[in-house]
């Protein structure tokens, strides 16, 4: 018997517990081990009914990740899963922690399941671009109905044991005892005279309508990804096939994604996240300090999203503003983002007015005496900066983390304005704060490996994606982004319009094109990054001038009404500008170029060549620790398709080769901004990748 699978008989029931740590992952030891127990228990004669537990913190969460990209070796979990329905004698799973792709195969191949009040259970297999493998898509189905599993599996997202239970996927929530939950409840059964009940003879009905709108659904919320089309082409075969059939059917479309790039993009994706928390130099048991309390500094929009981020979580937070009015307009700022998620239906007006409760407005310094973090999010401004943590520093108690959110300014800077350089770290939220995953922590020159430790082990608690990164220009992410939108700026003058050169990043897998978010952040903060930058322009970098016309204008996006596109009446929805094409062709005639058209393929290189060109800058400044963090910030913070796994994965995929030599063009056509990065050199000239650094 496997050590990972043990089995216990307590009178005639079978007790097969799996005990695989950390997160009982289904790797071939498991695998075999369940088989194995399976077997033995419908061989012997005595045995009745057959209970499935897991030991530690969670039920069985998936396959295990040791075994990804290599070949599969039997069993295979659709076997085990097969051999658990298939079983004479009935079968009760227990679940405690999360039941998560196999995981769930596994559970819905028992014959009754129940769990523990805080379970969760779930498909996530999309979201590394492959679809449930062992029967997910045809078993689900049939006990929950078409459209629940649609949701379930095309999102990937789990769903809370009471809500399964709703469902039909669970038969009872239990406490105590896992064990002898399992036996309690499969004795009733054998008691009731209750045999096998097998998910996999009920039927499913079809609805033909339901699926093709969720099919055209797919289509628009999620351009470009092949893994959600195919998950609803598997469950559209458990409406029109037997089981057997719907199986094999699941199988080939689970092997069409295997295959396809945008599943080794995914699986990138998924293991750049588990990197990102190992920092070199800095011990897994380094001591970090407990955030018990937070502070906010200004109620802007970025100041309020970063307070509910705390609230969200359970962490109280003061919020403090300058006088009583400001502080009434964050507050019901805060208030207002909370309502609009009950409106959606994603929280309730109980558990709003409980993250309220844990915002607390001030307007004193004084305020803060106590707390164990700090993070300022006012006016990015250096000297605005040196006043606020002055401040801190006076007041703070010893110890206390201070932060700042700069999206670009000099983190060693301000740490100097406080007396505690140690204690300073940079926590920059990307907008909505309350939204979006990405969290920078910034290390500063001083910043201590307690406090680096601590502000990562916050960013997991807020449930961010949390990477480390040095003390530069923009940090990682911004820094890409100027070259990034420096270049749309350029293809304006050059020829494009607003319109062709977002449309061609979009239709590349971008969020939103470049010009659209200037539009949306406000033309006149990138006026004033760009007029901070200038000083410090290199010989031959020479700056588009279209945002400097459109500044002079007045012209600064959504917030006044017009931009590189307008906005009438207050609308959100872009419209073409009828005073761009004569700031545009001034900006033209000062370069001493005609403008002529653009294709979509050159804009989408030159921006996003730009984004690799500098990103192996950083690389090679030690301002990033490894390419992956890189792909993560802008997977999770700029919009970047999460199906080609980042710039530098999309880059390795093209080859770097045929990226340096495109780079090296634009080098010679455009000049010193294009001058080739030495790390990409290196690496091409050793015929090495990204993925190797």
């Amino acid at each position: 018997m496997s050590e990972v699978v043990q089995v216990e008989r307590h009178g005639d029931v079978a007790l097969i517990k799996v005990d695989n740590p950390p997160v009982n992952a289904l790797g071939l030891a498991v695998r075999a081990g369940l088989l194995r127990a399976l077997r033995e228990a419908e061989a012997d004669a005595a045995v009745r009914a057959v209970v499935l537990v897991c030991a530690g913190r969670t039920f069985m969460a998936g396959a295990d990740i040791k075994e990804f990209g290599k070949p599969p070796r039997a069993p295979s979990l659709p076997e085990v899963v097969e051999a658990i329905e298939a079983s004479a004698k009935p079968s009760v799973t227990v679940i405690h922690g999360t039941a998560l792709g196999g995981g769930l195969e596994v559970a819905l191949a028992c014959h009754y399941r129940i769990a523990r009040a805080d379970a969760q259970v779930g498909l996530p297999e999309v979201k590394i671009g492959l679809l449930p493998g062992a029967g997910g898509t045809q078993r689900l189905p049939r006990l929950v109905g078409v459209g629940r599993a649609l949701d379930m599996i095309v999102s990937g997202n789990p769903v809370k044991a009471p809500q399964a239970l709703e469902y039909g996927i669970l038969d009872a929530i239990v406490e105590g005892d896992l064990a002898e939950a399992g036996l309690a409840y499969a004795r009733r059964l054998l008691d009731e005279g209750r045999g096998p009940r097998r998910t996999g003879e009920r039927q499913v009905e079809g609805d033909a309508a339901l699926i093709a709108a969720r099919h055209a659904e797919v289509q628009k919320r999620m351009p470009g990804l092949f893994s959600p089309l195919h998950c609803v082409a598997a469950v559209e075969a458990a409406t029109r096939l037997p089981l057997a059939e719907g199986l094999k059917r699941e199988r080939e479309l689970f092997q069409e994604c295997l295959a396809s790039p945008q599943r080794a993009a995914l699986i990138h994706a998924f293991f750049a996240e588990r990197e990102a928390a190992k920092i070199a130099g800095l011990p897994a048991d380094t001591p970090v300090r407990e955030v018990r309390t937070a502070a906010v500094i200004g109620g802007g929009t970025m100041g309020v999203g970063i307070a509910l981020c705390f609230a969200n979580v359970g962490i109280p937070v003061k919020l403090l503003e300058v006088d009583d009015a400001a502080l009434d307009r964050a507050l019901q700022r805060a208030r207002a983002t909370c309502q609009a998620s009950v409106e959606r239906g994603s929280l309730t007006a109980e558990a709003m007015e409980k993250r309220l409760g844990l915002i607390q407005g001030v307007l004193d310094y004084a305020a803060l005496a106590e707390v164990d973090l700090v993070i300022e999010a006012v006016f990015e401004s250096l000297d605005v900066k040196r006043q606020v943590f002055e401040r801190l520093d006076a007041v703070c108690k010893p110890g206390a983390i201070l932060a700042s959110n700069t999206s670009s300014l000099d983190l060693d800077a301000i740490a100097a304005f406080t007396r505690r350089p140690q204690d300073v770290v940079g926590l920059h939220f990307f907008s909505p704060a309350n939204v979006m995953r990405l969290l920078e922590v910034v290390r500063g020159r001083e910043t201590s490996a307690e406090v680096l430790a601590s502000a990562m082990q916050l960013g997991k608690r807020l449930k961010k994606v949390a990477v480390a990164v040095g003390v530069c220009d923009g940090f990682v992410g911004n820094r890409m982004i100027f070259q990034y939108g420096r270049q749309a700026e350029f293809l304006l003058e050059e020829g494009a319009s607003p319109a062709q050169v977002d449309s061609a990043l979009r239709d590349f897998g971008m969020a939103m094109g470049p010009l659209a978010v200037r539009d949306l952040s406000g033309l006149d903060i990138s006026h004033a990054i760009r007029e901070r930058q200038r000083p410090g322009l290199k010989p031959g970098q020479t700056l588009p001038t279209v945002l400097d016309h459109l500044y002079a204008a007045g012209m600064l996006g959504q917030k006044s009404g017009a931009g590189f596109y307008l906005y009438p009446q207050g609308s959100r929805t872009p419209q073409d500008n009828p005073a761009l094409p004569a700031m545009l062709e001034q900006a033209a005639a000062a370069r001493g170029i005609a403008r002529q058209p653009v294709s979509a393929e050159h804009i989408v290189e030159r921006c996003i060549f730009a984004l690799v060109n500098e990103a192996a800058r950083i690389l090679d400044e030690g301002i990033a620790q490894r390419a992956s963090d890189i792909d993560l910030i802008f997977l999770n913070g700029y919009g970047f398709p999460a199906w080609r796994g980042g710039p530098l994965f999309h880059a390795d995929s093209l080859g770097l080769d045929q990226v340096l030599q495109r780079i090296r063009e634009f080098h010679q056509r455009f000049g010193a901004w294009w001058e080739p990065a030495p790390l990409l050199e290196r690496l091409v000239a050793e015929g090495r990748r990204f993925a190797d650094l």
